[in-house]
């Protein structure tokens, strides 16, 4: 059984995009998302440098484009569920077909300046920590201020908060945690600070009519497969303030049986996660249309 996912903020990286705009009928595709949601999601995707594309505003449109771009690349796939890491969500919803491209695009992009905006507020950020025990490393976060906003399995649990928290996390790690690598967002997202935007990303849904899935779709608030649109949309609502439970996602993904684990554009942070925590799965991430061959051959093997 094959899992599709679609990564979160943090794995855009500048001219990610250039390789897969020159694939047949991509370029258009993209500059007609452009027109729609007023944004030059090929120059970000292209030429754009690193700070440019921390912005949540320009990130998070940009990751939905490329995922649900790298997906329609391999052709007409059956996998036996999908999922997302974060702003992944939208573009699972649309793989899943919740969403239609158009509708997920628009989605993104008032999801991104909401948040945006939330984050302009306070100083705030994000840190992953590799390492330690969760039952150790989540009542040090909290005794700090910090939200474990993302808990990812493998070893890995994403802490956020403002920058002064965050920098007394660097100072006093928890016990047996490795190493604290902050993170490449403008914001400290699925915590309290993002409660402003919960409201205008709500407002944004009620436009929206979703489908049901047309295969599992495993939400991040519990892990759990659901089986409505309407319910997919409203947890995408709520997620943007609330943990992100990936360790469950991954959990799930086993009881459904996986054996393998595709990761669309831009691909890497999810596989090496399930690569930790689902012995036995075989894992590829799309990172360049060089990729496609090798996840044709899985997807043959799998789906």
């Amino acid at each position: 059984m094959l899992v599709l996912v679609a990564p979160g903020q943090g794995a855009q990286t500048p001219g990610f995009l250039t390789p897969w705009l020159e694939l047949p009928g991509a370029a258009d595709r993209v500059a007609a998302w452009s027109d729609a949601i007023g944004l030059d999601l090929a120059h970000y995707g292209t030429k754009a440098d690193a700070e440019e594309i921390r912005d949540t505003a320009v990130a998070q449109p940009l990751l939905v484009a490329a995922g649900i771009l790298s997906a329609t690349a391999l052709g007409d796939i059956s996998p036996g569920a999908v999922a997302g890491h974060s702003v992944g969500e939208i573009t699972a919803a649309a793989l899943a077909g919740v969403l239609t491209e158009s509708a997920a695009l628009a989605l993104v992009r008032k999801r991104g300046l909401a948040m945006a905006e939330a984050a302009a507020i306070t100083e705030t950020g994000m840190s992953a920590l590799l390492g330690g025990d969760p039952e150790v490393t989540v009542p040090h976060l909290e005794k700090l201020g910090l939200t474990p906003a993302n808990v990812n399995g493998a070893g890995q649990i994403v802490a956020a908060g403002t920058l002064e928290q965050l920098a007394a996390l660097n100072e006093y790690k928890p016990e047996g945690v490795r190493k604290v690598v902050p993170l490449k967002v403008a914001g400290a997202f699925h915590t309290r600070h993002m409660a402003p935007a919960v409201e205008k990303l709500a407002a944004a849904a009620r436009e929206l009519t979703p489908a049901d899935p047309k295969v599992d779709y495993v939400s991040n608030k519990d892990g759990r497969a659901v089986t409505t649109g309407a319910e997919i949309v409203e947890r995408l609502v709520g997620q943007v303030a609330n943990p992100v439970r990936w360790d469950l996602c991954m959990e799930t993904f086993q009881e459904l049986g996986a054996t393998a684990l595709l990761e669309v554009c831009p691909g890497g942070t999810l596989t090496g996660l399930a690569k930790r925590a689902l012995p036995g799965v075989k894992t590829l991430a799309l990172k360049t249309p060089d990729d496609l061959d090798a996840a044709r051959e899985l997807i043959a093997e799998h789906a």
